[in-house]
């Protein structure tokens, strides 16, 4: 490839690691479309014949079969997925297959490659995300009325329901998917005809290759375009916020599957048993998604520091750019997958959930509450209060509301009976109906909203 520069080829150390294609033959698909489009634009701009276009396009298709159907070979001497492509396309078409490298360089061209794959990732993601938001609206809806224990610290706080538990994690993953719908539009830009560097001096026709190849547009400066890596950076940041969310989500079902909470069953097909424990089931999926996580925010770092300090245009540091984002990709797919089949066949233990919630004082905000709407008691005289009421409940062995008239006057003497009506559960959670409250009329609500945010409403 490098022709009459070099007297001697590269030795064996160079050769390995120079070589890119047991990584980059993942785009080949890529590669072969960029090169069909661009062909196809030299034949139109009379820069190449229609017959040697026509021929090399031929032979795209052939190698591009061939690749379909039993790999992309890996020979180390080509270096990577563009040359061994060219190689073969020599093979079939003869020196015809020289001017498809017209106008263009392996900078480009990767960058292309590199930009059209990685736009198929963020697509990815964004139907792997609107299948778990539509898991997480499905199981909110049918749990608008169940009450579990809210909890800071993973302590008992206040009684909330599963739905609008569940709720919360339909919003983190909006506005995961709002980035990579952001990232898709910033990106939507074609790098093809930018060259090595600085352009070229054919007349070139960069809307037609952008538009062939699903582009928006050209990319605007020739520099930027086959040095920039931000459209591979939006979607490392984009999957590490989301495999964060995915990662605390994975974080509540190995918790609330653990036998002491014992909130929810998950499905056979997302568990494993023990090798020497009989009654084991365990959590996997849930427990590899959430380490998964760690793997992703690697990945992005990982970049980030490749692409730190390297001056315009191109360097061969670049070469490290797909590998990260490859294994991101990988990772995050599975990951939605997993826990939108989670969130969609668990089995949750609703009255196991009501009991956690009435067992842990988790009405003593309403207690307090109480104090300030009816006996007009300023809100840290009534705190002190309710934890009087709570050391005695404890003392007793009872819940708030187990705790008789004659308890709670011996605390203070403006309680009456009117406070049994918002010591329960459900009167906390019906009380908490403020907008954005976990409120059962105000779940439904938000499902209602979240439907129509989707696009799936009735």
């Amino acid at each position: 490839m490098w022709g009459g520069r070099f007297a001697e080829g590269p030795s064996a150390i160079m050769r390995e690691i120079n070589a890119s294609i047991p990584f980059d033959k993942a785009l080949w698909r890529e590669d072969i479309a960029g090169s069909r489009a661009h062909v196809a634009m030299l034949a139109r701009q009379g820069i190449v014949s229609v017959a040697d276009a026509m021929a090399i396009d031929e032979g795209l298709q052939q190698v591009a079969a061939e690749y379909e159907r039993d790999g992309v070979p890996e020979d180390w001497d080509l270096e990577d997925i563009h040359m061994t492509v060219e190689s073969r396309l020599t093979e079939i078409v003869g020196p015809a297959a020289g001017r498809l490298h017209t106008a263009r360089s392996r900078n480009d061209q990767v960058a292309t490659d590199f930009r059209m794959w990685v736009r198929s990732a963020m697509q990815r993601a964004l139907a792997g995300i609107d299948a778990l938001l539509g898991a997480l609206v499905e199981r909110a809806e049918e749990h608008a009325d169940s009450i579990m224990p809210g909890f800071t610290h993973l302590q008992t706080a206040q009684p909330v329901t599963l739905g609008h538990h569940l709720l919360a994690y339909f919003e983190m993953l909006m506005r995961d998917r709002s980035r990579f719908a952001d990232a898709l539009e910033r990106m939507n830009e074609c790098p093809l005809g930018s060259a090595a560097l600085a352009g070229t001096g054919f007349d070139l026709d960069r809307e037609m290759t952008a538009e062939a190849l699903g582009f928006a547009r050209p990319t605007r400066n020739s520099l930027d375009a086959v040095s920039d890596r931000d459209f591979a950076l939006d979607y490392l940041m984009a999957a590490s916020q989301c495999s964060l969310h995915l990662s605390r989500l994975a974080e509540e079902f190995i918790i609330w599957a653990s036998q002491p909470f014992g909130f929810v069953k998950l499905p056979d097909t997302l568990s494993t048993g023990s090798s020497i424990m009989p009654q084991k089931r365990n959590p996997d999926a849930a427990e590899l998604v959430r380490g998964h996580a760690g793997r992703v925010i690697g990945c992005a770092t990982s970049l980030m520091v490749t692409m730190k300090g390297l001056p315009l245009a191109y360097s061969k540091d670049m070469q490290d750019d797909k590998p990260p984002v490859f294994e991101a990709a990988g990772l995050l797919d599975l990951s939605l997958a997993a826990m939108a089949g989670m969130v969609a066949d668990s089995g949750f233990d609703t009255i196991r959930m009501r009991k956690a919630a009435e067992a842990g004082h988790a009405t003593a905000t309403d207690l307090a509450d109480w104090l300030v709407r009816q006996a007009d008691i300023p809100f840290r005289e009534a705190h002190h209060i309710t934890g009087a009421a709570v050391k005695l409940a404890d003392e007793k062995g009872v819940a708030l509301d187990g705790l008789s008239i004659n308890d709670l006057q011996a605390i203070d003497r403006r309680i009456d009976e009117r406070v049994f009506e918002a010591l329960s559960v459900d009167a906390s959670v019906a009380a908490r109906a403020s907008y954005g409250g976990t409120a059962p009329v105000r779940v439904r609500e938000q499902v209602a909203v979240a439907k129509k945010r989707l696009g799936t409403e009735d």
